[in-house]
């Protein structure tokens, strides 16, 4: 039996669900009151999740390479070009929806618990249940364009979700620097699309869906794909907050916690990853822009896991371990190996979005409280949080048998076996420092003495079981979810690799054979960064206070992220708003634009001037100027006449 697309009606359902609660929480959601939004709220995106499961084990039963579609309408139609909106899902999108589905109707429930006292809960369920409308578009759309209307959806979404406390000015302010940066990235992603329209154009082919795009790769060959890539790469960094479109991320974290879950963990940031797994059979063909994507997503890994070490605020550590952890997902589909890369990402989904879920429970439980310094001793007041965050941080510190250990570990082999040794030495020592970082956060929150304000003692308390449950859910995910990427030869070996290689292909090493020594050096580096975090935040606690006094400068300089947001302020911001207003605003606008309205302003009024002055009103001027046009006509007859 051969590869077969089928028709599958019912994928239309998973858009249409979410698409319904927006609808209703935007329009009834107020007047219906907190209980209706909380059951509608959540419950379209379980039965999204219901409908994607049954796609999803309708697409298993198929053969290798299957994929089923609808075509819900004709959307472009623009001369030679013809885009539908139609609806794919294969092996690549099937994991995504899942991902999408699955721990986004989790955070969706606990966001019951979290958001209960926001008296604006209806815009929040809106504006969550749009956000993930947005990011099934993207991955499950047919085609290039329709991937774009998502794209630019989940920006918009990050957004309203990031500045959705919008009566804090710098909430709002951080709101806009996220969609700023994004629009940035997207402006390189929009060129990369035309680069490919007018590649294929010149050949007569005038279609952006995947299928068309993947059987005429060959001819998307040399420079073209080369400058498609880099720019599809530049849209990648912006939604994926890579180097050097990164700092918009951190400050993402002032929106409500289930927020920085979904937009971190299962759904947008991962969007860059996914278009270059999507678009693998075009990257290549450009082995320079894969060169680029490795280089980026190892520099990146490290860089925002050295700002992680010293962050007070327990978001913000998880928000550059988020950006670390993408590092490693670009390392990985860079090195050609796409489908350990996606496994990244679901393996990331669990862990990060349970890290995240756990950060907004102890949050939730002192009373809005984010310093680490503030915090200890929580171990025995939230025992649900504590397991579920300890296991979470046992799969990002890939200790074996958690999930992260086998997504992270074939990340690591794709790096070395490809030929990026240097970058393997570099996501070596940021898998250490993952370690340290993320176990120094257990430390500081859960054990020694407690540092909690004495007005907050009372507060402390575990969270309701809207909020517990998800947390059970993902504790499972993040124990057992790598699992279905096994080594060769062990049990069932890498399933997962092996049901996405139709789509993204085969990863082909440049050595023939990985040292045997490869997985354990990664384990050691893991193990001495947890040996460390142990003694100085247990063992010996007043370590990391010399340290910081001795190393003062390079603290200060880690605290505050390498000064990279003041950089960016002195070197872009600042002479983009001094040539807006100086060139732009009094040179453009002022004086050539105005200047030229009121130029013909005051050309008009002169030449008023002129005539008012001549309309005297007095019946004598009027008479003689007659009588002198009068004689003037009679004198140029005279005259010709008398020629």
């Amino acid at each position: 039996m051969g590869i077969v697309t089928a028709e599958f009606p019912a994928l239309a359902l998973i858009l249409l669900f979410p698409a319904l609660g927006v609808v209703f929480n935007l329009f009834a959601g107020p007047r219906l009151g907190r209980g209706a939004v909380n059951l509608v709220g959540p419950g379209v995106m379980f039965a999204a999740f219901a409908v994607a499961t049954w796609a999803f084990f309708t697409l298993s039963a198929m053969p290798a390479g299957s994929a089923l579609s609808v075509h819900l309408w004709r959307w472009i139609e623009a001369g030679r070009l013809q885009t539908d909106f139609a609806l794919r899902l294969d092996a690549l999108s099937g994991v995504m929806v899942m991902i999408v589905t699955g721990v986004g109707a989790l955070i969706h429930l606990y966001s019951v618990g979290y958001m209960a006292h926001d008296e604006d809960f209806a815009r929040f369920f809106t504006y969550m249940n749009l956000f993930a409308l947005s990011m099934l578009i993207l991955v499950l759309a047919n085609n290039l364009l329709l991937m774009f209307v998502g794209w630019e959806g989940v920006g918009l979404c990050s957004y309203l979700l990031i500045a959705f406390w919008y009566t804090n000015p710098q909430y709002a302010y951080n709101g806009r620097k996220a969609f700023v940066v994004n629009r940035i990235g997207d402006a390189g992603f929009l060129l990369g699309i035309f680069t490919i329209v007018a590649t294929l154009g010149a050949h007569g082919i005038w279609t952006l869906d995947f299928a068309t795009l993947r059987a005429n790769a060959p001819l998307l060959g040399g420079a073209a794909a080369t400058a498609a890539g880099v720019l599809l790469f530049i849209g990648a960094t912006g939604k994926s907050a890579q180097i050097p479109l990164y700092v918009w991320l951190p400050d993402a974290m002032v929106g409500p916690t289930p927020v920085s879950a979904l937009i971190h963990a299962a759904t947008m940031v991962t969007a860059g990853v996914y278009m270059i797994a999507r678009l693998s059979f075009l990257f290549v063909l450009a082995p320079n822009a894969l060169d680029l994507v490795a280089a980026i997503g190892a520099f990146t890994a490290l860089f925002a896991a050295t700002i992680a070490i010293v962050q007070p605020d327990i978001k913000k550590v998880l928000a550059y371990s988020t950006i670390s952890q993408l590092g490693y997902m670009f390392l990985g589909v860079g090195s050609g190996a796409f489908a350990s890369g996606i496994f990244h990402v679901m393996t990331h989904a669990f862990f990060k979005g349970l890290l995240f879920l756990c950060a907004g429970s102890v949050i939730h439980a002192l009373g809005g409280e984010q310093d680490m310094n503030k915090m200890g001793g929580l171990r025995s007041r939230l025992p649900i949080t504590f397991w579920t965050m300890f296991i979470a941080t046992l799969a990002i510190a890939a200790v074996p048998p958690f999930s992260g250990y086998f997504s992270k570990d074939l990340i690591l082999e794709a790096a070395y076996t490809s030929g990026h040794s240097r970058l393997w030495i570099l996501g070596i020592i940021t898998a250490g420092l993952t370690s340290f970082y993320m176990f120094r956060l257990i430390f500081m929150t859960f054990f020694g003495e407690s540092r909690v304000d004495a007005d907050k003692v009372h507060h402390i308390h575990e969270s309701p079981p809207t909020m517990t449950i998800p947390l059970i859910v993902l504790a499972i995910l993040a124990t057992v979810g790598g699992w279905v990427g096994l080594p060769d030869g062990l049990l069932w070996g890498n399933v997962f690799a092996r049901f996405l290689a139709p789509v993204v292909g085969t990863f082909k090493p440049a050595l023939e054979a990985s040292p045997a020594y490869l997985s354990m050096v990664a384990s050691i580096a893991s193990s001495i960064g947890i040996l460390l975090a142990y003694v100085f935040y247990l063992r010996l606690p007043g370590i990391p206070m010399i340290l910081a006094w001795r190393l003062k400068d390079a603290y200060n300089l880690l605290l505050n992220k390498f000064y990279i947001d003041e950089l960016y302020d002195l070197v872009v911001t600042r002479p983009l708003f001094w040539a807006s207003q100086n060139i732009l605003n009094r040179g453009v606008d002022t004086y050539a634009i105005d200047g030229a309205a009121t130029g013909a302003a005051l050309t008009v009024e002169a030449s008023g001037e002129i005539a008012r002055r001549a309309e005297t009103g007095n019946v004598q001027h009027y008479a003689f100027i007659y009588l002198l046009g009068a004689l003037g006509i009679v004198g140029y007859y005279l005259y010709l006449v008398g020629r």
